[in-house]
C-alpha cells in the first residue's frame, strides 16, 4: 500500500484524535451497527484496494458500549472454517455490495480489514471516487451481540460479537474529529476523470456532513436498535 492515499484524523484541543467509534441504528435485519472513522489507518490504492480499522477496542460509543479485545475471535475463526468472509456493503444496504473483504484480523488496536472496491460495478466506482475525494468518513460494522457484561461506568463491554458486514458510510451519527484527505493529482484525476459531477457531489456531501455534525452536537441522537 505504499502508493495508497491515507486519511489523517484531525486534532481537537491539542489532543490528537484517532479513528472514532459510535453506535448507529441498525438495518432492517435487526443488526446493530458501530461506526469507526478511517483516521490514519485507511489507505486507498490506485487499484481501489482499501485497508483500515473497522472497529476499535476500548472506545466507548455514545451509549457507553465498548468492544473488548478478542470480541471477534470466535466469529473470524468460524467464518474461516466455513470459507466465508463478511460482506463489503454500501451504507449497510444488503442489496448493494460494492466489493470484497479479503483479509480481516484482530490486533492490539482493533479489527483491521483489507479489501477491494469492485470498479466493474457503478456503485463501486462511485465509492472509490468519493473515498478519494474525502466525502466518505469511515467504516461501520453490522453485528449481533453474543456476549456482553455491564460496565461500572455505564453501558456494556461487548466480549463476543457475530460480525455480518462492514460498510462504507457517508453520514455517521457521531460528531468529532474531521478527517483530512491527502491525494496526489494523479489519484484525483483517476477518481473523477471527465466526470466532474462526482467532485461536485463530494463537495455537497462534505457540506451536508458538516451541517449534520453541528446538529448532532446541539441535539445528540439516542442509541436505538431496530427490530428486523
Amino acid at each position: 500500500m505504499e502508493h495508497g492515499r491515507s486519511l489523517e484524523a484531525g486534532r481537537s484541543g491539542g489532543r490528537e484524535i484517532g479513528p472514532e467509534c459510535g453506535s448507529e441504528c441498525g438495518p432492517e435485519s435487526g443488526l446493530e451497527t458501530k461506526f469507526a472513522r478511517f483516521g490514519d489507518g485507511l489507505q486507498v490504492s490506485d487499484e481501489a484496494e482499501i485497508a483500515g480499522y473497522a472497529s476499535l477496542f476500548g472506545c466507548a460509543d455514545q451509549g457507553g458500549d465498548m468492544v473488548a479485545k478478542g470480541a471477534y475471535r470466535a466469529a473470524l475463526k468460524a467464518m474461516a472454517a466455513r470459507g466465508q468472509t463478511v460482506k463489503l456493503l454500501w451504507q449497510h444496504d444488503p442489496a448493494q455490495p460494492i466489493g470484497v473483504w479479503e483479509e480481516l484480523r484482530e490486533d492490539d488496536r482493533g479489527l483491521w480489514v483489507k479489501g477491494r472496491l469492485l470498479q466493474s460495478t457503478q456503485r463501486g466506482r462511485e465509492a472509490a471516487a468519493l473515498v478519494l475525494a474525502g466525502a466518505l468518513d469511515g467504516l461501520s460494522i453490522g453485528y449481533r451481540t453474543r456476549q456482553a457484561e455491564r460496565r461500572a461506568e455505564g453501558g456494556r463491554l461487548l466480549t463476543e460479537l457475530e460480525l455480518w458486514e462492514v460498510s462504507l458510510v457517508t453520514f455517521p451519527m457521531l460528531s468529532g474529529a474531521r478527517v483530512a484527505a491527502k491525494a496526489t493529482a494523479k489519484d484525483t484525476a483517476k477518481a473523477s476523470g471527465a466526470d466532474s459531477t462526482l467532485q461536485q457531489l463530494a463537495a455537497v456531501l462534505r457540506d451536508a456532513q458538516h451541517a449534520l455534525a453541528q446538529r448532532e452536537r446541539a441535539n445528540p441522537h439516542p442509541k436505538t436498535r431496530r427490530s428486523g
